[in-house]
């Protein structure tokens, strides 16, 4: 009887464990050239993993300058004036804003400070003493202390809900500081997710973003997570979100590609469906976004955030070409999903794109017939 059991444990093991292993060769199962490391993706022109850059989703030749300067000179004025000339309303600034946020908060777990030497991202400090009415100086700091309790501390602790609460205060500060710039309070989304705000708190807060912001991609990416099963709301409210604002998209907009974050924000830890990713949820969610893609303006800074999300689901889903096609586009940066989720955003990236090589190439691809 023993015996038995044991062929039994043996047998589901194998159910359980065949599809993750399907996921992370299946592609290789397939394809003549073999191993994915046989095909090399720098034929393609694309870099080398340990040149990818992890701290953004595409190029910002303007951020990573004055980034370079201020950790080197320590010195604020240089991201000061970067936001005050960058717009508002606009996807860059709230993208700005969290670079250096999130710089500040690297620098700081870096270098946590002592007796002989200054905590790291001590130009934030200074920013905001020497500037406490500027605007674009307490957006930074409110987001970086957003960043500093998900980083530090976990969900539900006391030293987690002080930080958040303390948060909220620079939140707060912040919008007093600028009316009407939708930033303080889609920093404060994060703060509404953190802190379990009520729903009806959470639709007031949503309101205020709309009024400022009706279309901001990452204010929607933000609020999705509020909505989702894995916090405050359930798989039915995430996507019913997701296709609300994808509904409403005005032409060339990014909020086509909402459901596909939405499924993506709700994948099954293990996929015991061989055939998942091209299932029906998944293929119009992949539908949409190609055409938000498609349809986008060339300069929108939420463009390479849909194209890495696409190159993961059109990998899975065996769609060489097609994610060879997205890749030539944002290689070179991994700083977005889902590449982020990992303890190496660049190796995880460089196994997607390896995939994609092989299975393009074992197709008939090569190169040459690559369009760019």
């Amino acid at each position: 009887m023993e015996i038995l059991w044991v062929l039994m444990a043996m047998v589901m093991l194998g159910f359980v464990l065949l599809p993750f292993l399907r996921r992370r060769r299946g592609v290789i199962e397939q394809v003549p050239a073999g191993h994915p490391d046989a095909a090399d993706p720098a034929d393609y022109g694309f870099a080398r993993q340990e040149e990818l850059d992890v701290r953004m989703p595409g190029p910002d030749q303007d951020l990573l300058d004055v980034l370079d300067l201020v950790q080197r000179t320590q010195d604020h004025k240089a991201a000061a004036q970067l936001l005050a000339g960058t717009e508002k309303e606009g996807e860059r600034r709230w993208q700005r804003v969290q670079a250096f946020a999130g710089a500040a908060s690297l620098e700081l777990q870096q270098r946590p400070g002592g007796v002989s030497e200054s905590p790291g991202g001590q130009w934030l400090r200074v920013w905001r003493a020497e500037a406490p009415k500027d605007a674009g100086g307490a957006a930074v700091h409110a987001e970086f202390l957003v960043q500093q309790a998900w980083r530090t501390s976990t969900a539900g602790t006391d030293d987690f809900r002080i930080i958040m609460e303390e948060a909220r205060s620079a939140c707060a500060e912040a919008a007093l500081l600028a009316p009407g710039d939708p930033i303080p309070y889609i920093v404060e989304l994060s703060v509404a997710r953190g802190l379990a705000y009520p729903r009806e708190e959470f639709e007031q807060l949503w309101l205020k973003i709309l009024d400022r912001s009706p279309h901001h991609m990452g204010a929607h990416l933000a609020a999705l997570h509020y909505w989702c099963e894995k916090w405050h709301g359930s798989r039915e409210l995430a996507y019913g979100f997701a296709e609300a604002a994808a509904a409403r998209a005005p032409h060339g907009s990014l909020l086509a590609a909402m459901p596909l974050f939405a499924v993506f924000e709700h994948l099954p830890e293990l996929n015991l469906v061989r055939g998942f990713y091209q299932s029906e949820v998944v293929t119009k969610a992949i539908h949409g976004a190609l055409h938000a893609v498609h349809s986008a303006r060339a300069d929108d800074p939420m463009l390479a955030h849909v194209r890495h999300l696409l190159v993961f689901f059109l990998v899975r889903g065996e769609r060489w070409a097609e994610a060879m096609g997205q890749l030539i586009h944002i290689d070179g940066h991994v700083g977005a999903l889902p590449w982020t989720l990992s303890p190496d955003p660049a190796a995880e990236f460089a196994v997607y794109r390896a995939l994609a090589v092989a299975g393009y190439e074992a197709n008939g691809g090569s190169p040459a017939t690559l369009p760019h």
